[in-house]
């Protein structure tokens, strides 16, 4: 019999918890699924608002709000660090609706997701040198930014498009000259030559214009090719007297350190974290690179 009251007693208080548990509201309209969209966009509720704007998208595909329920979508999905689905969405948009008045918003919001889309999760809590990432994600985002602007170069995005074009030129200009000291090291010379030449033919008006000449320079004496580092010194000593790799008289210091390789046990236990190594080769950003503003938040149409 105690048996029995115990189970009934329990039975009750399932049902109670069961039927005091708070449930979703649902929304039955278009309308209602995209103001409720809208709010829990304003209040940073990524997860929910875009399970409704999925839901909108489903239940009313041709409806009054879907085509702009699809841009919210994309911006719901880069702020909930959810890149790949900010780029799919985006390139779905662009496809089915190509004349579409804020098409030129998914092109930018792809831009911005592509750049972002690589980070892992050390890199958004440790410090790290972006000009040392893998550039591909860097190179998408650039290609995105540059169809930006070529297809609608009056964009309200295109301003904002520019200074990222600008940050990720640099960010990739500085890559191919550590991809040089890397070469360096290792007795490429070549190699690390034509790195520092495909700086100054792709990447002009850049930073790292400097440093792509000393390594040429220095290549070029590696390689036995004194005519051609004597012109590349020439350029060098004109537009850039000041450059750490010159001595007193504008003549070449030979005595350029690449680096070492040699790391302690702690500096590998740590990966190498809490080094305060020089860096190696030719890095001269803070003399001829200035810091940059961070880009501003985008803003949704």
């Amino acid at each position: 019999m105690r048996v029995m009251h115990f189970l009934l007693l329990s039975a009750l208080i399932l049902l109670t918890a069961c039927s005091s548990t708070p449930k979703e509201p649902e929304y039955t309209t278009e309308a209602d699924l995209y103001n409720a969209a809208t709010t829990q966009l304003n209040r940073s509720q990524w997860e929910t608002a875009i399970k409704n704007l999925q839901t909108l998208e489903e239940n009313f595909p041709f409806g009054t709000y879907a085509e702009q329920a699809q841009l919210e979508l994309i911006y719901a999905y880069y702020m909930s660090n959810d890149p790949d689905a900010a780029i799919a969405t985006a390139n779905r948009f662009i496809r089915l609706h190509p004349q579409h008045r804020n098409v030129d918003y998914a092109y930018y919001m792809m831009g911005l997701s592509s750049f972002t889309k690589d980070k892992g999760m050390f890199e958004r809590v440790l410090p790290t040198d972006l000009t040392m990432r893998d550039p591909g994600a860097a190179r998408e985002s650039l290609a995105n930014f540059s169809q930006l602007l070529n297809r609608y170069p009056d964009s309200a995005y295109a301003a904002d498009a520019k200074k990222r074009m600008l940050y990720l030129r640099n960010l990739l200009a500085r890559y191919e000259i550590h991809v040089a000291n890397y070469y360096f090291k290792r007795g490429a010379y070549l190699a690390a030559t034509a790195r520092g030449r495909y700086v100054l033919e792709n990447y002009p008006r850049t930073p790292a214009i400097p440093d792509a000449l000393a390594v040429m320079v220095q290549g070029y004496k590696e390689l036995k090719m004194e005519d051609a580092a004597e012109q590349m010194l020439a350029i060098l000593r004109t537009n850039y007297p000041n450059h750490p790799v010159l001595d007193s008289n504008g003549q070449f210091n030979d005595r350029f350190r690449y680096g070492s390789d040699e790391r302690s046990w702690v500096s590998r236990l740590t990966f190498g974290l809490f080094d305060k190594r020089d860096p190696p080769g030719f890095d001269t950003r803070e003399l001829y690179n200035p810091e940059y503003q961070k880009p501003a938040r985008p803003d949704r149409s």
